[in-house]
Formats: structure tokens, sequence, C-alpha cells
């Protein structure tokens, strides 16, 4: 059944109970705008507000029960559950979500999972409902957790942070390929001929979006698509790769998959008289607060938590209170990174001899 554009969708006794949609199309708003409104969120105009507020009052919309909750009562709480927080990335989603939640008034629980699996879930979705949560936030960006989002309860909603083979959850992620071309394009632009990566764990979906990225940018550009080395995000991990990349006199740029593999590829490099940047640049992801107290200072990606865990908790304010959020990716649900550079990166030796 249709309705026309600015007509009720129907009263409770007769057609079905209008949505936030139509209060939206009513009041000649985005449905954003309706949740803002019912949220009490700040930056909404008077004006706007109000034609919100009459839409609902002659529609007679009434929000679900946990829309309700979160709305008028203060002490309504935001699940999260993460998995890892023992990493940089997790640790800051963790804590971005934690702030815009706070800065709501709302009170927030979070459940760590010991295990990536169905039944960790199961029971840190048992322990929030305990505690009569509106809506959960899941921080679990790895492959594994692809089968374990889709087994989730039933009735909870439920919003996914960098879940990126989840195409049945609303999605919140940075765009991790976009990192890892920014990183390999501008090692490109200082004239090296290829640039060679140390991969982070082959289970990770991160990990997966800046291979996919780092191999993409070199294919375009012509160059030679070296074979990725490494698996882990540690330090130890880094060390073990660049002791191999030291090996190869060609290897004259390297971009870690994270911060400490870049610390731990630089630290193997000097040790076999490879210096950084005069003989191999090397650039990191995730821009850690150390990043520029590194010896050389570290050229890295930079992610916005902050924005990335407002962008989580306004959708799932937007899911509870009724709003038809899209599933998966959406671009204005997608973070863009940035390159922060320093002085680990600079143009080859033979670029320099020559110039």
């Amino acid at each position: 059944m249709t309705t026309a554009p600015g007509a009720p969708a129907g009263r409770r006794g007769g057609r079905r109970a209008p949505v936030m949609h139509d209060v939206a199309r009513l009041a000649g708003v985005s449905h954003q705008t309706v949740s803002r409104v019912l949220n009490g969120s700040p930056g909404v105009r008077q004006a706007t507000r109000e034609r919100v507020e009459a839409a609902i009052a002659e529609l007679d919309y009434r929000p679900n029960a946990a829309a309700r909750a979160l709305v008028t009562d203060r002490s309504a709480a935001v699940g999260v559950v993460v998995a890892d927080t023992t990493l940089f990335g997790p640790a800051s989603i963790l804590l971005a979500v934690e702030q815009s939640v706070r800065r709501r008034g709302r009170e927030v629980n979070v459940a760590s999972l010991p295990d990536l699996d169905v039944a960790s879930v199961a029971d840190a979705f048992a322990y929030l409902e305990e505690l009569r949560v509106g809506g959960v936030v899941v921080v679990a960006p790895q492959r594994t957790a692809a089968d374990v989002m889709l087994a989730l309860p039933e009735g909870t909603p439920v919003v996914a942070v960098d879940g990126g083979l989840v195409a049945d959850l609303p999605i919140v992620c940075v765009d991790q390929a976009l990192g890892a071309a920014l990183v390999t394009e501008h090692l490109l632009d200082l004239g090296h001929e290829t640039v060679h990566h140390v991969a982070g764990p082959p289970d990770w979906l991160e990990a997966e979006e800046r291979v996919a990225g780092w191999r993409a940018t070199l294919s375009d550009s012509g160059r030679g698509v070296p074979e990725p080395v490494g698996g882990g995000w540690t330090a130890a991990d880094g060390y073990a790769a660049g002791q191999l990349l030291a090996r190869d006199p060609d290897v004259t740029a390297v971009f870690a998959a994270n911060d400490p593999t870049a610390l731990g590829v630089v630290r193997a490099l000097q040790e076999a008289g490879r210096r950084v940047p005069d003989d191999v640049s090397v650039a990191g992801f995730d821009d850690v607060p150390e990043a520029p107290f590194y010896g050389p200072a570290l050229t890295s990606v930079r992610q916005n938590f902050p924005e990335l865990g407002e962008l989580a908790v306004a959708t799932l304010l937007d899911l509870v209170a009724g709003a038809e959020v899209p599933r998966g990716r959406v671009p204005e649900r997608t973070v863009t990174p940035s390159l922060a550079v320093r002085s680990s990166t600079a143009p080859p030796p033979t670029t320099r001899r020559t110039s």
C-alpha cells in the first residue's frame, strides 16, 4: 500500500501505525532530522523542530519502546561489544563511542569478548540485555565476525563498526583501502619504483582492505606488485618482516599495516645497516600518539576515531528510534582517512644522487 506524499500513513485502530518516515514526509524533513528532534539533539532550528513536533502529534506517532527509553530516560544505556582492546584501533573506537554516548547524557555498558565466537557474543548480549540497554555497537573487525554477527539475537538494534562482511547490519567504517592508497601514492610520488607491504593478520578485514588499496594503487600505476610479507600487528611481527626485506637491495619503500609493525621494520632495517629514510622509506597506519616521536618520526595514515564513534552512536540512535537505516556500507557512514607525512619517508637514494 502506498500513501501520497504528505498524507498520514494510517492511525492505530485503522491502518498500520505510522513510522518515522511518515513523520519526515509530512514535516518535509529527513528521517535523520526527526530522529534528532526525538533524541533532543542540538542543532535543529526551532521552526523545524516545531514542524516535526506538529507532524508527530498529527500522526499520533509513537517511537518503539527502546527508542522511548533512549529519548526519555536519561539512565537508558547503550551497549558496546568489543574484541581485543589491547590493540590501538579497537581501543580508540571504544573510547570514541563511550565519549559520544556520554555527551548525550547516556550511560554506556561494555562487554569485552574473550573469544570471537557465537557463544561469547551470545553471552555478551545476554549480559547487556540484563542491563536493559536500548541498542548495541559491535566493534569486531575480524573476518570471523561475519558468521557471528548473523547469529546475533533478534530484536536488539545493532550497529557494526568495520564489520565489512555483514550486509544485514548498518556499518560504520573508515575507508581502509583509501588510506592504503594515500600512503602508497605518497611513496610513488617521491620517486620509488614500487612499494613493499608488511601485512596485518589475514583474518582482519582492515588488514585485507589495506592490502587491497596498496595492490590496486600499484597496479593502476603500472608498477610491480611485490608479495606481501608479515601477518601480524606487533612490533615483533614487523621486525621479522623487516629482516626479510633488509636482505633485498631493491627495497626502497615499505608500507607497514600499522605503526607498531612499522617500528619493528625500522629496527630491523637499521640493524642491517639500511638507513631510514636515506636508503629505505617506511610508513605506517593508525598514526598512534607516539608516531611523531619514533626515530625517525613516522609517516602514517590517520584515522578519525572521534568521527567514527559519533557516526556509530548517531546511527544506533536513528535505528533504535525506528528510522529506516540502510544496511551495509554507505558513503555517509564511511570516514575518510588522511596522511600525516613525517621524516621516515623521502625520495629513493638513486633519485637524490641524480637530482
